[in-house]
């Protein structure tokens, strides 16, 4: 028998994961066994029978857990928070190795985010590197740079994250704005010589665009809209339960009263987005078992896109292809018109997700409806509007809230993500709309600060809304380190002029 990773065990896995031998559904997939899974296999079908046998004491017997990584990490409490994360930088690096486990090995160092997060994350990344490029680590830059073009040209795309169970999926596609970052820093030929993997990379997100048709509207991860645009969507190439989520997926699903399958692939598109999860993928806009994520057009995911066509061009030119420049070109521009046409919400007077399944605008309120600003879709006029809503309902005592929702998911009230503040803040600036940005980043960074100097933690997420209190929800406990946070904190407060 062979078997490539620990998820692959057909009887041992499932049962790992339903009886909750680890409290936390991640551990098991991440897990390093001590004997050959062939082995382990059988020896679980040939004694699990016996009266006197124990999952938990053979899972202990044949596995050694991963290690926790920052988690394990206790601050200098006397430090400024710059200082701290100029530490935590090497701390969350890691090193090139050769695991037996699901782990996909990098050529070069990477950060991780930390906790339970102990590999590399796509779109974690570009907001880790802006901390990154802010502490003068461009060699680690490059490296992270360097390993996303490894996973394109091994994988086909850049996975979830570098695990062998994240290769279904993808992530909100960064890679364009990661090259364009370190450029910056080492200049033009830095997007010459990513030409080849941006081409890949975009490729992957437009499989299956010669296929589209009327009577098959929707392949992979485009989609053909009614006036004969392509946009995208989320997807995944797997319809089973996602292992890190295993028992999760598995209920859910059964508790849906829908297509088992049909559920899987809603909640693994809804971890490519970035998002899992949200009321903003849920079809009556409250309860999970209404995901309906493959049915939707993202905003955000279709500004990055559009951004990856206009990097292209850009590319194409400076290595002298100008049929190909001006191809993709022709591509951001129709996708823009795109953009506005079916992401603009007039009623919501704010860019929202579009249902083409409903052929409907969604109505969800989100910080998604940011990214227009960012990427400079934005006509001056919906800009400002934008803003009134970001001020009006967003904007909260530390920061904005990504959703007006209350689900008790994660990416919901009352929480906020590093991510999201410092799209809408560079966004705002780049429609010259500067108090309302520097008063969400100065918010953000007081809650940043006031945590870590009652806690020693830099957090994956907050609560934006009652600043007292810690942020909660979704599949797993608020994990600390934290990449992105590290990354957007440093940023911002050098961007403000602000200590800690």
């Amino acid at each position: 028998m062979q078997i490539e990773a620990i998820h692959q065990l057909k009887g041992l896995f499932p049962d790992v994961q339903m009886q909750q031998v680890f409290p936390d559904g991640k551990t098991f997939p991440d897990c390093l066994p001590k004997y050959p899974l062939d082995k382990i296999e059988k020896d679980y079908e040939a004694q699990k029978a016996s009266p006197s046998f124990s999952l938990k004491n053979f899972v202990h017997h044949n596995f050694v857990e991963p290690p926790k990584y920052a988690s394990d990490y206790t601050a200098d409490m006397t430090q400024p928070v710059q200082s701290h994360i100029e530490h935590l930088w090497d701390v969350l690096t890691r090193r090139p190795a050769d695991e037996k486990s699901t782990l996909i090995p990098l050529p070069y160092p990477y950060v991780v985010p930390g906790g339970r997060f102990r590999e590399i994350y796509y779109w974690d990344s570009y907001f880790t590197m802006l901390g990154l490029q802010v502490s003068g680590r461009v060699d680690m830059m490059e490296n992270m740079v360097k390993n996303f073009a490894f996973l394109i040209n091994k994988v086909g795309h850049v996975p979830n994250g570098n695990r062998l169970y994240y290769t279904g999926r993808s992530q909100p596609p960064f890679y364009a704005l990661m090259v364009q970052l370190l450029r910056e820093e080492k200049g033009d030929d830095v997007l010459v010589t990513a030409l080849p993997t941006l081409e890949k990379e975009y490729a992957f997100w437009m499989k299956g665009r010669e296929s589209l048709s009327e009577e098959s509207t929707a392949i992979n991860r485009v989609v053909l809209m009614p006036d004969g645009a392509v946009l995208n969507r989320y997807w995944d190439e797997y319809d089973t339960p996602r292992p890190e989520a295993y028992r999760e997926d598995t209920e859910l699903a059964h508790d849906s009263g829908k297509a088992s399958r049909k559920v899987y692939r809603n909640l693994r598109a809804g971890a490519e987005s970035g998002w899992d999860f949200s009321s903003r993928w849920f079809k009556d806009g409250s309860t999970f078992k209404t995901i309906h994520i493959t049915g939707i057009i993202p905003v955000d995911l279709n500004c990055l896109v559009l951004y990856l066509e206009q990097t292209l061009a850009e590319a194409n030119k400076f290595a002298g292809k100008k049929a190909e420049a001006s191809a993709y070109k022709s591509l951001a521009i129709k996708r823009k018109l795109a953009i506005e046409r079916y992401c603009w919400n007039a009623e919501q007077q704010f860019y929202t997700d579009y249902d083409f399944e409903e052929d409907t605008y969604k109505q969800d309120i989100t910080m998604a409806g940011a990214y227009p600003l960012f990427f400079g879709v934005a006509t001056a006029a919906n800009a400002e509007k934008v803003a009134a809503v970001l001020h009006a309902k967003l904007l909260k005592n530390g920061g904005c809230v990504t959703t007006l929702t209350a689900s008790g998911q994660q990416w919901d009230s009352p929480n906020g993500w590093a991510p999201l503040q410092y799209m809408a803040v560079k966004g705002l600036e780049k429609y010259n709309m500067f108090q309302l940005a520097a008063e969400i980043a100065k918010r953000w960074i007081h809650l940043n600060i006031k945590v870590f100097k009652a806690t020693g933690k830099l957090m994956e997420k907050y609560n934006v809304v009652d600043t007292n209190l810690l942020a909660g929800g979704g599949e797993y406990p608020s994990q600390d380190g934290f990449g992105w946070t590290n990354g957007v904190l440093l940023k911002l407060m050098q961007m403000f002029k602000i200590k800690g």
